[in-house]
């Protein structure tokens, strides 16, 4: 139990910390540094390294849950990556086609699979528990 809180608490401090790398990387730009390209590279340098050792965190994460916390996660991520390519795919052809009258950004695209992470989450939970 002391292990699983432990890699719960070290996955959330280094997807807390590519969350603010990536805004530094996205916002810093424009009203910090003035568009320097070294210290644009920098930042988005900076970006990748965290989310490779956000993965890495991730990858640990579930290696440590039981058998039957891993099949909820692993059944959950199945359904997030099924419907997230499809709904890409088909987000990007509403936009090439000019279907919709704005870009497709991936924004919308990340907040879609958040949204259905969680609730594949948590309707597995519901099920096996």
């Amino acid at each position: 139990m002391k292990d699983e809180r432990k890699n719960t608490i070290k996955l959330a401090l280094w997807t807390m910390s590519w969350v603010v790398t990536l805004a530094v990387a996205t916002f810093g730009p424009k009203f910090i540094w003035d568009y320097q390209l070294f210290l644009t590279i920098f930042a988005v340098a900076l970006n990748l390294a965290i989310g490779i050792l956000m993965i890495v965190a991730n990858r640990s994460y579930f290696n440590n849950l039981d058998e039957l916390q891993r099949k909820i996660h692993i059944e959950a991520l199945a359904i997030t990556l099924g419907l997230s390519m499809i709904a890409g795919v088909s987000y990007s052809l509403l936009d090439t086609t000019n279907l919709i009258p704005m870009d497709a950004e991936i924004g919308f695209l990340i907040g879609f699979m958040g949204i259905t992470y969680m609730i594949s989450l948590f309707i597995n939970v519901k099920r096996y528990l």
